[in-house]
């Protein structure tokens, strides 16, 4: 019971703790089927030896895979990099144990913030009676640490406890009490008429806020903006989850997601859009609560409010959110109870019945009918929703601010999910990634990793069938893949996302070096690679070079360019506030590692001759000795990883791609470009990006070429904003998320769903 005293559990039974739902069970396994979801073809019958086969296959050239990239990674960063490398894959980091603070000892003291400052929230706790519960809950508020700045209302229900002479002399504290005892209704909309923030924030006084809940929640709003409510985490205080959102169905009752299981579950750690969410802890703009005439009378005294108000908020054109990372503690019953028959609770069964009379014709046109067979909840709320049903697997968790690989991958994400998409994902490794997972959880993306996922095979045995596409990118995480896609997502339109042709690269690398080993290694890897655009139905490449290519050695295949995707900045700094160089690029990529010899070694000698006082700026994590040492050199600084890219791009005057070899889409470029930092490449650099030498770009293969282009280019501001202004429209017109979109819709077109029956609607 991740280590809690035995004190604060409570054993909760079926009959204790009456759920909002209707005939759903608790929450059910990770891999279990989310069978009933929807009307999908059936599985075909696999044999046991046909099955066996497949997994063998797998195994093996997944192996096989593995093996090969190792010798790699000797090759580029040595022994005992790649063994380091090899013990975090084997060995991935585990979740740390769901820990909570219940601020059992409230004698400590805990100051709210002065009521006088602008507060962004308001957070109205209506409070009747239970004083211990509020001052806990009070003082989880005043140790929470958020940053955002908030006032606190408690309005008290006409309490007969010591509330009133507790409470009313409490500083930091805006208290209101009721003369009659109006129920939480009324309390909660007495609390909005005295509010001053941005945002409401509706909260139960028998609740224990965790650090960082407030900050989380109402980054929802800023990270979503067609959020209209959000609604937190609930857990009960054993650790066990209360609720991750709600579901509504077609006779009004409702299901809390996840009720029961486990907080650190895949299927309840990502933004999600939902139904509704429990108003024991809800945020919404006062502006659009006072729009929509606050919580609804008809449903006085307490319960249903909170359902009837997220109906309102999605009528309105808005969506209610689930967030995760705002985490409160729920003692569910305390203020109300827990017996449906007797007390306030008895109006929770009344109240169902006026919300289903009111939202009838809603319901019954856009919610699922309750099935008690449905099982996974979790799956029916998502698939009521999604056109599409999409399973993305990559090598590794997209690291945006490390490489333009993943920048691409995040923001394919981010727009298939703004295409009304369901999105999963799992990296080959089955790691949690720490930040990178947690930022694709928020943007909306479902993530999976170990323990969660015991084995591949396993898990798509299980997931597979809900999957209206898969797209896997390189070839060696689709080649061993392949077999298992086709046999147990058989409905699923596969496409292979190259992201850049592999061979390519190595064939281009074999010819600069004259390896004959290397060649061999890219023969291999273009066998592999042409095999796998001939079994999928769509492949992805990041140029129209490469589509070119592939037309003339596989002119049956469907080959479609989705190229690398960034959002542009018109205001960055012009000429005048820019000095400097830099070089961007990851050092795992062997072909950066040779530029930036050429670069340092041949180029900038020449550069300083000219230039004296200039600095040339090397970034890129993962370099090798060699590369660090080049820092020693006169007028070079080797920063390494840098987090913030932005800051240094928008202070240097020329950006630097001088690659000698590679293939495929550069993102240096891109991301200069897209930032209005103009750029000196080679051609091979300049490959397939629609750049005009002169124009958009200054082109030069040759060092002293190469250096005479950066001096001419550093004094010349007419030539820098001329260049400036096109490399802006050149990101406009082919590597912008419209120019993205151009591919990715048509394809969602050609993808089939499944078909869903009558018991899941899709919701409005």
């Amino acid at each position: 019971m991740h280590g809690l005293p035995q004190f604060i559990r409570r054993k909760r039974e079926p009959t204790d703790q009456p759920m909002k739902q209707h005939g759903v069970p608790p929450s059910v396994p990770p891999e279990a089927a989310p069978a009933g979801v929807a009307s999908r073809p059936a599985k075909p019958a696999v044999d046991w030896l046909s099955r066996q086969r497949t997994l063998i296959s797998y195994r093996f050239k997944h192996f096989s895979a593995l093996c090969s990239r190792g010798l790699n990674s000797i090759r580029a960063r040595g022994l005992q990099s790649t063994l380091r490398k090899v013990a975090d894959r084997l060995f991935p980091g585990q979740r740390q144990p769901y820990k909570l603070l219940l601020y059992r000892d409230v004698s400590a003291e805990a100051r709210l913030p002065p009521s006088g400052l602008q507060p962004k929230a308001s957070i109205i706790i209506p409070v009747h009676n239970q004083l211990e519960y509020t001052l806990t809950c009070l003082h989880a508020l005043a140790r929470s640490a958020d940053l955002t700045p908030f006032e606190v209302i408690v309005i008290d229900d006409a309490s007969s406890d010591a509330s009133a002479s507790v409470l009313s002399t409490m500083e930091g504290l805006r208290y209101q009490r009721n003369a009659d005892n109006c129920g939480f209704i009324d309390s909660c909309n007495t609390g909005a008429t005295l509010a001053h923030g941005e945002f409401l924030i509706f909260l139960n006084n028998d609740t224990v806020v965790q650090p960082g809940w407030l900050d989380a929640l109402l980054k929802t709003f800023s990270s979503h903006p067609d959020t209209g409510l959000a609604g937190s985490k609930l857990v009960y205080p054993d650790g066990s989850l209360q609720e991750a959102g709600g579901l509504v169905f077609s006779d009004g009752s409702a299901a809390n997601l996840g009720r029961n299981g486990d907080p650190t579950d895949p299927r309840f750690n990502f933004v999600r859009e939902v139904d509704y969410c429990s108003g024991a802890a809800i945020a919404i703009r006062r502006s659009l609560f006072a729009e929509l005439g606050g919580f609804d009378q008809r449903y006085r005294p307490a319960y249903y409010e909170d359902t009837d108000l997220a109906m309102r908020v999605r009528q309105h054109g808005l969506k209610v959110r689930y967030q995760p990372a705002s985490v409160v503690v729920h003692f569910e019953g305390a203020s109300s109870g827990t017996d449906i028959r007797s007390g306030i609770k008895a109006y929770q069964a009344r109240n169902r019945e006026k919300f289903a009379q009111h939202w009838a014709t809603t319901l019954a046109a856009s919610h699922p009918a309750p099935e008690p067979a449905q099982g996974d909840v979790a799956a029916i709320g998502s698939a009521a929703r999604a056109r599409r049903h999409v399973l993305i697997i990559d090598s590794y968790t997209p690291t945006p601010d490390r490489d333009s690989g993943s920048v691409r991958m995040f923001e394919l994400m981010s727009l298939l999910l703004e295409e009304n998409c369901a999105v999963t994902f799992f990296c080959q490794n089955l790691a949690h990634d720490g930040d990178y997972t947690e930022a694709l959880q928020q943007l909306g993306v479902e993530v999976w990793w170990r323990p969660w996922i015991r084995s591949v095979p396993s898990w798509l045995d299980k997931q597979g069938a809900r999957f209206d596409a898969i797209i896997v990118s390189r070839h060696y995480v689709l080649s061993p893949l392949l077999p298992l896609l086709r046999k147990l997502a058989p409905q699923a339109h596969l496409v292979f996302d190259t992201v850049d042709l592999h061979f390519l690269r190595e064939q281009r690398e074999a010819g600069h070096t004259g390896d004959a080993t290397a060649a061999l290694q890219a023969e291999r890897t273009r066998k592999v690679e042409l095999g796998l655009i001939r079994a999928v139905q769509t492949s992805w490449v990041v140029s129209s070079i490469e589509r070119e290519l592939l037309a003339t050695m596989e002119p049956s295949a469907t080959v479609a360019v989705i190229s690398n995707i960034h959002r542009l900045t018109l205001d960055s700094p012009g000429f005048g506030d820019r000095q400097d160089l830099v070089f961007v690029g990851s050092f795992r990529h062997r072909p950066n590692v040779d530029a930036a010899h050429w670069l340092v070694e041949e180029i900038f000698p020449l550069v300083r001759q000219q230039l004296p006082g200039v600095r040339l700026h090397l970034v890129g994590a993962d370099a090798p000795a060699s590369l660090s040492a080049l820092a020693t050199q006169s007028g070079v600084v080797y920063h390494g990883h840098v987090a913030d890219l932005d800051q240094l791009l928008d202070r240097t005057r020329i950006g630097l791609a001088p690659l000698r070899y590679g293939a495929g889409i550069k993102g240096k470029i891109n991301q200069s470009l897209a930032r209005g930092l103009p750029m000196v490449a080679t051609s091979c650099a300049a490959e397939g990006m629609f750049l005009v030498d002169g124009e958009t770009v200054l082109v030069a293969d040759q060092a002293e070429q190469f250096a005479l282009a950066i001096v001419r280019l550093y004094g010349d501001q007419a030539l820098w904003q001329g260049l400036r202004a096109a490399g802006l429209e050149n990101t406009r017109q082919h590597f912008s998320r419209d120019a993205a979109l151009k591919v990715i819709r048509p394809w969602l077109l050609s993808v089939p769903p499944r078909a869903h029956d009558a018991s899941a609607p899709r919701s409005a």
